[in-house]
C-alpha cells in the first residue's frame, strides 16, 4: 500500500513539475507599456477559472501589441463575444501564446481576415493560416489592444498554452517583467461539518471566522475557540496583490496541514479547459451566491475532478474524534513565492459527546452524485446525468401558479445556490398552447433579480425540453416579438458624406439575436457586431462602395424564435 501511495504521489509531483517551464525567460512582455495586471491566472469566476493575465492598457485602446517570442500565427478569430478579435501564435519552444480583446490587427492581417469575412459573408470567423503565411519575430508588432468581445473595459488578455494540448499554463511562472513582492492577504476561515452528524462548536452548521494579523502571519482572535466533533473540512478567503495595482488577484497555492502533516495542496500552475467549470466546486458556491465573496475549499468534494489538487489525503477532510487538541495551519502563496500562513487550534470531541444532529427532511429526494438521478411530478420532469453533481444532493422541488404571462406553473427546481458541472434535462408541460404559436414557446429561467433567461427548447411528446446548467425557477414563456432595430439618426435621404462609420443598435426582448443580414446596394456588407453594447458597426470602405454617390442599406435581424425585423433606407456617402 505504501508503495502504491508513493507511486501515485510521484506521478502527481511529476505532473506538477511538467507544467513548470525549464526556461523562464523565453517570453517578453506583449505590451510596450508597464505591465500592470487587473486579473491574474486562475482568478476565481463563476463557471470558469481565468485562463490568462489581463494586462491594463492605461484605460485606452490602441496600444501596440507585440509577439512574445518567435513563431507563426496559427489561428485568428473574430467573435462578437469571448475574446473578440484574437491572435494565436505557436512557438518552437512547445508553447503557444494568445492575445485577446484586440481592437484591430496589423494591416496585412486585417486584409487577410476581411477578405475571408466577405467570402463567407459572416463577421464571426475563425481562420487557420498556413505556417508560412504569418511568421513573426519576438517583439514584432502584431495588433493593437482593444475592448472587443466580452471585455469589460480596455485591456489585453494574454495566455501561454502548451501547444500539444492547448492547456493554459500560468504565465507568472515565466519572467517577463511583472513585479510582485506583496504577501497574500487572508481574511476569513470557514469550517464545514462534512455530514449531518458532524458538529462545529456543538452545531451542525458552517462557521465563518474573520481572522486577525497581517504581513504574512495570521491567526484566529482569542475569543473564537474552535471545537469540532466528527468529520470536518476547511475553507479560506484569501487574495493576492501585485505591485502598482489595486486589483485583488487569485492566490497561486493553498496547503492545509493538521499537526504538521499536509493533507491538502492546491497549485494553480495550469488546467485543461475541460476542467475549468470545476471552479464551482472548488469554491463555496453557496456563499458566493448569497454573500458575493469567494471562499476556496481546502477539501475536495467527491465529484470534483480538478487536477490542481496535487496531493490530497482523505479529500482534505479530518476526523476530529479523539478528545485531543490539534494544530492546524493553512499556507497561501503567490506565483512569486510570497507566503502567508494562518495558524489555529482545534479541540476535538469524541462521538459520544455529539448531540442534536439534524435529520433529513422527508420532503426532499436524496440524489447520489455518482449516478443518474431522476425526478418527476405533475407536468414536470428532471433528469440529472451522472457527473453533473459534485456531492450527494438533497433535492427539493415546489411550484406555484404562474402569472398571466406564463404558460405553465412556476417551477422551483432545487435552488440557485447549488451548482452543477454539466447540463441536466428539464421538461415542462404547458398549461396552454396559443393557436399556431407552439414554435414560439420556450422554457424561461427567472433569476433572483427576476430577469428572464431564455433556454434553447424543443418539443418532446407534449413537453418543452431544455438542457440547463443551473437550478432555479423555470416556466414556459412565449416570444412573438421581433427584434428592435434603432438606426441612430440614419434615415432615408441622410447625407453621410465625411462620416467614417454607421452604427445601428439591435436588441431582442427574450430569445436573443440569432442572425443579422446586412447589405449595401444589394451586396453583403461587413457590419461588426459589438454584442455587449447591442451595436452593429459598418466602417465605410471606398474599395467596396463608390464614394460621393447614393446607396441603399438593407438589414434583416432574426431572433432565436425566428421573429424578424427589417430596415431599409437610402443615403448619400
Amino acid at each position: 500500500m505504501l508503495l502504491i501511495r508513493f507511486f501515485i504521489f510521484s506521478i502527481l509531483v511529476y505532473s506538477t513539475l511538467n507544467d513548470i517551464p525549464k526556461n523562464k525567460s523565453i517570453f517578453i512582455s506583449p505590451l510596450k507599456i508597464p505591465q500592470i495586471l487587473s486579473s491574474n491566472f486562475g482568478e476565481l469566476r463563476i463557471d470558469h477559472f481565468h485562463s490568462g493575465l489581463d494586462i491594463k492598457t492605461q484605460g485606452v485602446t490602441g496600444k501596440e501589441v507585440v509577439a512574445s517570442a518567435n513563431g507563426f500565427i496559427y489561428r485568428i478569430s473574430v467573435s462578437p463575444g469571448g475574446f473578440g478579435n484574437a491572435l494565436y501564435i505557436r512557438h518552437p519552444s512547445g508553447y503557444s501564446t494568445v492575445y485577446g480583446h484586440l481592437d484591430r490587427f496589423t494591416p496585412e492581417i486585417e486584409e487577410y481576415v476581411r477578405t475571408r469575412q466577405y467570402e463567407n459573408k459572416n463577421f464571426t470567423i475563425t481562420l487557420f493560416p498556413a505556417k508560412e503565411e504569418f511568421p513573426v519575430k519576438q517583439g514584432e508588432l502584431i495588433a493593437y489592444s482593444g475592448n472587443s468581445g466580452g471585455s469589460g473595459g480596455p485591456h489585453l488578455h494574454y495566455e501561454i498554452r502548451k501547444s500539444d494540448s492547448e492547456k493554459p499554463i500560468n504565465p507568472l511562472l515565466f519572467e517577463f517583467g511583472i513585479v510582485d513582492n506583496i504577501k497574500p492577504i487572508i481574511e476569513k476561515l470557514v469550517i464545514y461539518p462534512i455530514n449531518r452528524h458532524s458538529l462545529v462548536n456543538n452545531r451542525n452548521s458552517i462557521r465563518k471566522i474573520n481572522v486577525s494579523g497581517g504581513h504574512g502571519v495570521y491567526f484566529i482572535p482569542a475569543d473564537n475557540e474552535i471545537s469540532i466533533s466528527g468529520l470536518a473540512g476547511f475553507g479560506i478567503k484569501a487574495y493576492d496583490m501585485l505591485n502598482d495595482s489595486p486589483n485583488k488577484c487569485a492566490v497561486y497555492s493553498i496547503e492545509l496541514s493538521i499537526d504538521s502533516i499536509s493533507i491538502f495542496k492546491y497549485i494553480m500552475d495550469g488546467f485543461p479547459f475541460t476542467e475549468s467549470r470545476y471552479v464551482n466546486s472548488h469554491i463555496d458556491y453557496e456563499t458566493f451566491m448569497k454573500e458575493d465573496i469567494y471562499v476556496e475549499r481546502t477539501f475536495v468534494l467527491p465529484g470534483d475532478k480538478l487536477s490542481a489538487y496535487k496531493y490530497v489525503t482523505n479529500r482534505g477532510i479530518f476526523n476530529f474524534n479523539d478528545d485531543k487538541s490539534h494544530n492546524a495551519e493553512i499556507i497561501v502563496t503567490d506565483a512569486n513565492n510570497n507566503k502567508s500562513s494562518l495558524s489555529f487550534r482545534i479541540k476535538a470531541q469524541s462521538e459520544n459527546q455529539k448531540s442534536g444532529a439534524s435529520l433529513i427532511d422527508q420532503n426532499v429526494q436524496v440524489m447520489p452524485y455518482d449516478r443518474t438521478n431522476k425526478f418527476s411530478s405533475e407536468n414536470i420532469s428532471v433528469n440529472i446525468p451522472s457527473g453533473a453533481l459534485y456531492d450527494t444532493l438533497y433535492f427539493s422541488y415546489k411550484k406555484e401558479n404562474g402569472t398571466n404571462e406564463m404558460l405553465s406553473d412556476l417551477h422551483y427546481i432545487h435552488n440557485t445556490s447549488t451548482p452543477v458541472q454539466k447540463a441536466y434535462t428539464l421538461s415542462i408541460k404547458p398549461t396552454s398552447i396559443p393557436a399556431g404559436k407552439g414554435s414560439k414557446m420556450l422554457i424561461v429561467q427567472l433569476d433572483d433579480d427576476r430577469k428572464k433567461i431564455a433556454t434553447k427548447s424543443t418539443w418532446d411528446e407534449g413537453y418543452l425540453r431544455a438542457d440547463v446548467l443551473s437550478f432555479g425557477r423555470f416556466f414556459i414563456g412565449i416570444d412573438t416579438i421581433a427584434p428592435v432595430i434603432s438606426a441612430n439618426g440614419l434615415f432615408t435621404g441622410a447625407n453621410l458624406t465625411g462620416k467614417k462609420e454607421i452604427k445601428i443598435m439591435i436588441k431582442d426582448e427574450l430569445s436573443g439575436i440569432k442572425s443579422y443580414e446586412p447589405s449595401i446596394d444589394g451586396n453583403w456588407a461587413l457590419f461588426e457586431y459589438d454584442q455587449k453594447n447591442d451595436l452593429l458597426i459598418y466602417k465605410f470602405d471606398e474599395t467596396r462602395i463608390t464614394k460621393g454617390t447614393k446607396h441603399n442599406l438593407f438589414l434583416r435581424v432574426t431572433d432565436n424564435k425566428d421573429n424578424f425585423s427589417t430596415y431599409n433606407c437610402n443615403f448619400t456617402w
